[in-house]
């Protein structure tokens, strides 16, 4: 594995482990409410599931492009 490979399996493991979380207690917290908050609450994983990976995509391509260090531009 390159160096850029193994640079990406921190942020790619992180975001597996937030989104299952999110999904697993906002789905047993789901299954006990009525149907109306179970709409309102279901839009609430979904939206931060959805920015997890919208990040972690960014990440791979400031990590692709060679922009590892980020902390160094400012």
């Amino acid at each position: 594995m390159d160096e850029h490979g193994k640079k990406m399996i921190a942020p790619i493991v992180i975001t597996v482990i937030v989104v299952l979380y999110y999904l697993l207690y906002f789905g047993v917290l789901l299954y006990f409410l009525p149907l109306i908050l179970k709409i309102l609450f279901g839009i609430i994983p979904l939206l931060l599931g959805g920015v997890m990976i919208y990040v972690c995509v960014e990440r791979i391509r400031e990590i692709k492009g060679g922009e590892e260090d980020d902390l160094s531009k400012y």
